[in-house]
């Protein structure tokens, strides 16, 4: 105790407390220091849940959709030129042809020339892509009779296949695989150091050889060291490539072959990262990594920063192609398994 506080406290006595009485204990006349505050404990922000985490990511796709048909179809009876302008609406917004037309058509059955309100038409909208959704939506299995079960992660520069590679780490490990990871994108420095860092994370080692390095004899061997190893899952991150450069999509089928030298029945599942921003060219992304490398699923990133998450169904409808994930958002939580139902309602704007 300071000798101020001590003074403060003798002079503080000398005022207050009276004098003792003749046998009375003087220690009993002195306050009892005053009771230390009890600490309040600060509220957490309530976790919000991945429906929640899911209808704000995709609030720029409902949000455009949803602005279009209260446009259409406020104060006004359904038309021939109604049901046009709705389809202009879900063309834009990449849900595809085929299944705006049929929207289209679902809406208009048995609603000509009648008022029809906007939650009516946005809850036609979820069954439908809800429809289309539901063959792909199928999730990831591990086979756990093969080991390693070998996941090869291919896309385009940018698409996120780094951060997904991390992602599907942290949750192979919470169901208590264990996990090796492959640096393959041999060309960019900074996507090994960031396996790295997801491998410290996660508890995976990381298999890396010099940048520049040939990807398919850093595949082999990291298959040789997740046999020996018995590890449970092998993931293989490649260079981003576009895929229209021929040199380096034949790059990727090396690879692949180098791979089912190893394992006949190897790579168990390749899976094709999009990202949600770059629209109808996802089309074509998947039609060529198709070809080249056999995707198996697809995983869709950064349907947050797009006003275009209607793509997903044109997907789906065009090519029939597992849905494994989608993400939402930077963090671990925010990469989940793929629902057609609760996609179809976010995209409509329905709770």
């Amino acid at each position: 105790m300071s000798t101020d506080t001590e003074k403060k406290r003798g002079l503080f006595s000398r005022l207050f407390v009276r004098e003792p009485a003749p046998g009375e204990d003087a220690a009993a006349l002195v306050p009892a220091p005053a009771a230390e505050p009890e600490a309040v404990p600060v509220a957490e922000a309530p976790r919000r849940s991945w429906w929640q985490r899911l209808r704000e990511g995709l609030s720029r796709s409902s949000s455009s959709i949803g602005q279009g048909i209260t446009d259409l179809f406020t104060k006004r009876k359904l038309d021939e030129d109604t049901l046009q302008d709705l389809e202009d609406v879900l063309i834009r917004a990449d849900l595809g042809l085929p299944v705006s037309a049929r929207i289209v058509e679902a809406v208009g059955k048995g609603r000509y020339g009648r008022d029809i309100a906007p939650e009516e038409v946005k809850a036609v909208l979820a069954a439908e892509v809800e429809r289309a959704l539901a063959p792909v939506t199928v999730p990831l299995v591990v086979d756990a009779a093969r080991k390693p079960f070998v996941i090869l992660m291919v896309g385009v520069n940018g698409s996120g296949k780094t951060t997904t590679i991390g992602k599907l780490a942290a949750k192979f490990r919470a169901e208590g695989r264990s996990v090796m990871l492959a640096a393959g994108d041999t060309f960019r420095a900074a996507a090994v150091e960031q396996l790295r860092v997801w491998g410290e994370r996660t508890g995976a080692p990381v298999v890396t050889r010099a940048q520049g390095a040939d990807a398919a004899g850093l595949a082999f061997d990291a298959f040789t060291q997740a046999k020996a190893a018995g590890t449970d899952v092998l993931m293989i991150d490649t260079a981003g490539r576009l895929q229209n450069r021929t040199e380096l999509m034949a790059e990727l089928e090396k690879v692949v072959r180098v791979i089912r030298k190893m394992d006949e029945t190897a790579p168990h599942a390749v899976l094709l990262i999009l990202d949600a921003t770059v629209g109808q060219n996802a089309l074509s992304q998947v039609e060529i990594f198709g070809k080249v490398a056999g995707v198996t699923g697809l995983v869709m990133t950064k349907l947050d920063g797009t006003a275009r998450g209607g793509i997903l169904v044109a997907l789906a409808d065009k090519f029939r192609l597992p849905i494994h994930f989608i993400g939402v958002g930077e963090g671990v939580e925010d990469l989940e398994p793929f629902e057609a139902a609760d996609f179809a309602k976010a995209i409509a704007g329905i709770d």
